[in-house]
């Protein structure tokens, strides 16, 4: 059993760790060794926590042994992003800008996943201050696809994506200001929930831009970002951003039962007649949907016309606060920022006063005529990403900007969205499917995404490494 033990679930190893089936230690040695094993390839590491790794599971098991079981994260091997703060943890936003930057104290998300127990494996890759791409002049490791090497894992939550899909960790915390959860977990198979704005604290974790940003976790399986989202939701005194509403219990709405709900597709955006949009993408979702027809949910089409300047805005947004955030640097030691990153950078810098406040009002037009479209249906669906992952060789500075966003829009509204795997294409490469929904219903887009993936079970397939 021990050689299958990165591939357990969070939702499985819980249970038998509960029952003593398996320890915590026994969990975490397996995925040490699965990453010395395939970390040299994969590179989805920046800091690999052998010691403390193996000091936290047995501190964990001991806790357990002894009738402390505090639920199901506890002794659960998980990694992060390296932009969530670890007190005595280099912390780099895989930049030379921050590269000997030790933090003080954890990220909030960080602590209440070491009150739940859990184990941390190490800091992940990640592209540069979240924004940067696989650049190879930032000197950081860039994570590779592990259904296809030739081709990233999506950014900027790249190490994360790979090591879930790989079986490098059991869970992670990705951030997301146009995508970077729900991107990467399209492209490696996976799951991945930007939960609502507000829902999850963003102190000590490394922003991009402030009024865009989210966490959330990124997982093999929707149950298991319900069982992580659980343990970080919340509010936080120290992000004046949270909110105050009560936190539900996410896994009790893991329920195959969707008769009856409802779901939008905005056709006009994420179907359009554009020759960017990959079809075997458009092919997969429409099977989706085809799936969910059949579980007795009823598709109808919607309008949502703003959609058509999200793409626009958005970045603007992005591009002016991050600017805001890392001017000093850019202007005092530029040589430190990688190519892609600080190209995109001084973008921001460009843009006026006007031009962000003009983005603003699109994403407030945008925000009411989701909710119209919300007082109709249950969720919103689409593809996630429009094309599927890139090569290494495809990749510049400009290249995101070269196909239309179908998560971007979702930071705009701080709509939770989750992307669930829904096929692959031609080519082998995987595709998600989006599902978004209103504002603190992450309940709803739990159970439309877990009735989903339960009928496909696409979460049996893992690659070929």
């Amino acid at each position: 059993m021990t050689t299958e033990l990165h591939y357990l679930t969070i939702g499985e190893a819980s249970v038998l760790i509960e029952s003593g089936q398996i320890s915590p230690v026994e969990l975490t040695r397996a995925f040490l060794d699965r990453i010395d094993e395939l970390d040299d390839t994969l590179e989805c590491y920046i800091t690999v926590l052998h010691d403390g790794a193996m000091a936290e599971a047995r501190q964990a098991e001991a806790e357990i042994l002894r009738g402390d079981y505090r639920g199901s994260m506890h002794g659960i091997p998980i990694a992060l992003k390296d932009l969530y703060d670890t007190a005595g943890i280099r912390t780099t936003g895989s930049s030379k800008v921050m590269t000997d930057r030790v933090p003080s104290e954890d990220a909030t998300t960080t602590a209440r996943l070491r009150e739940a127990g859990a184990v941390l494996l190490g800091k992940l890759a990640m592209h540069e201050f979240a924004l940067g791409g696989p650049d190879p002049s930032n000197g950081f490791p860039l994570a590779r696809n592990p259904w296809n090497l030739d081709h990233i894992p999506g950014g900027s939550s790249s190490g994360s994506g790979a090591g879930i899909a790989a079986g490098l960790c059991m869970g992670t915390l990705g951030s997301c200001t146009g995508g970077s959860i729900r991107g990467p977990a399209a492209f490696c198979s996976i799951a991945g929930i930007k939960a609502t704005y507000g829902r999850v604290s963003r102190y000590g974790v490394l922003p991009l831009s402030w009024t865009l940003d989210h966490c959330g976790p990124m997982t093999w399986t929707v149950e298991d970002s319900a069982i992580m989202l659980q343990a970080i939701a919340g509010f936080d005194p120290k992000d004046p951003t949270t909110s105050q509403a009560p936190v539900p219990d996410y896994t009790a709405s893991l329920v195959e039962d969707i008769e009856g709900l409802r779901i939008g597709v905005p056709r006009h955006f994420f179907f359009a007649d554009d020759p960017t949009i990959n079809k075997d993408v458009l092919a997969a979702v429409d099977d989706a949907l085809g799936v969910m027809e059949d579980l007795g949910a009823h598709i109808e089409e919607v309008n949502v016309p703003m959609l058509e300047h999200a793409g626009a805005a958005q970045p603007v947004i992005m591009l002016s606060e991050a600017f805001a955030y890392h001017q000093n640097n850019l202007r005092s030691k530029p040589e430190l920022f990688g190519e892609m990153v600080r190209a995109r950078f001084r973008t921001g810098g460009l843009f006026s006063g006007g031009d962000y406040v003009q983005a603003q009002r699109v994403r407030n037009v945008l925000k009411r005529e989701f909710a119209d479209v919300l007082r109709k249906v249950d969720v919103v669906a689409s593809p996630t990403m429009s094309n599927p992952a890139p090569r290494f060789d495809a990749m510049d500075a400009m290249t995101t900007s070269r196909v239309p966003s179908f998560t971007g829009p979702y930071n705009l509204t701080g709509m939770p969205a989750i992307s669930v795997p829904c096929g692959f294409t031609t080519e082998g490469l995987p595709v998600g499917f989006q599902i978004a929904g209103k504002p603190f219903d992450e309940p709803t887009v739990f159970r439309a995404a877990y009735a989903y993936e339960q009928s496909v079970r696409l979460f049996e397939q893992r690659p070929s490494i």
